[in-house]
């Protein structure tokens, strides 16, 4: 199956619409086995999905390790790879598991944040290591929330040094949040931004100024948490926003959005992958999936059609904004 391969902002990287996020594969809230993580990156390469995306953070490099040997048998050339900096990996005494943190895998580490450039340019060589490759496509500066200054002052231009070395194809920042990520585009010259549940069906903060800003510069948009964490995926009291018991009012809404999607024969879930491309800076969405059947259901659901009438009744019903764009719009 082919996807479409979308250049990131002004970067010669080209990214597929449809984007694997690794936080699964090392463990995130349950364990799965090294099959399970191999079987669902192969299952994600039979998609077509070139664009692999992960992090040190994500169970203590597991998710490194086990995407670096998923892939190793394919053409390195043929896709992207994607990790991220700010988070340093240091041995501790072993006892205990990471569930504080959120992932299901033995605390035999600590992180530590560390924005400085020694600590970006070990926090690349150790991910070049687990990941068994010779080259990131794309290094985002992860969660810089509380280290914005010196990400800027510090990490930034480490990577930018390392880019012009050829370890870097691209340089990026990846946050749940709009505000900080639209500072960077002002200030620096990044090629991408990694927005986390700030621009789906439920949430448009991403478009007050991060994603104009982000078309007007030319960095490339990837868009994560598309599903806000599983209620866009299952509408129902109970499910999760933003990893937390959705309030009820966002929960009806919700299930309105699925109920007028319906009347179409259209999935939610469909909906919810197909909106971010509405607008012409985002070049592809990320899915975190942790199984072949997550990585197949994400591929169906990004295929699915959506007819033009059904964006048009979401507004009519104040659903979406009257001026948010949507993918007919763009096409």
């Amino acid at each position: 199956m082919n996807l479409r391969r979308n250049r990131l902002g002004r970067s010669p990287v080209r990214v597929s619409e449809l984007a694997f996020g690794a936080a699964g594969i090392g463990n995130l809230f349950t364990a799965v086995s090294d099959e399970q993580a191999e079987q669902a990156v192969h299952a994600a390469w039979e998609a077509g999905v070139r664009y692999f995306d992960t992090a040190p953070h994500y169970g203590l490099g597991l998710s490194e390790r086990r995407l670096g040997d998923a892939l190793s048998a394919m053409p390195r050339s043929e896709y992207v790879l994607s990790t991220k900096v700010g988070r340093l990996l240091e041995p501790a005494d072993p006892g205990g598991d990471d569930l504080a943190n959120g992932f299901a895998v033995p605390a035999t580490h600590r992180r530590r944040w560390d924005f400085t450039a020694e600590g970006v340019r070990q926090s690349i060589e150790e991910s070049l290591n687990r990941l068994d490759t010779d080259r990131i496509d794309i290094a985002y500066l992860h969660d810089p929330d509380d280290h914005a200054d010196q990400a800027l002052a510090e990490a930034y231009p480490e990577l930018e040094r390392l880019r012009a070395e050829g370890v870097l194809g691209a340089i990026g920042v990846g946050m749940n949040q709009a505000d900080l990520l639209a500072r960077f585009v002002r200030e620096t010259d990044i090629d991408a931004v990694l927005l986390a549940g700030r621009y789906s069906l439920l949430d448009q903060r991403g478009l007050t100024e991060l994603l104009p800003l982000a078309q007007q510069r030319g960095v490339g948009v990837v868009i994560g948490g598309v599903f806000n964490s599983g209620l866009l995926a299952d509408p129902r009291p109970g499910a999760t926003f933003d990893y937390t018991a959705a309030p009820a009012d966002l929960v009806s809404r919700a299930l309105d959005l699925k109920a007028v999607c319906a009347r179409y024969g259209v999935p939610l879930r469909a909906a919810a992958l197909r909106f971010p491309f509405g607008h012409p800076a985002v070049a592809s969405v990320l899915v975190g999936t942790r199984s072949a059947a997550e990585v197949l259901d994400a591929s169906a659901m990004l295929h699915e059609g959506v007819p033009d009438a059904l964006w048009a009744e979401l507004k009519e019903r104040g659903l979406l904004p009257a001026d948010v764009p949507t993918p007919e719009e763009a096409e």
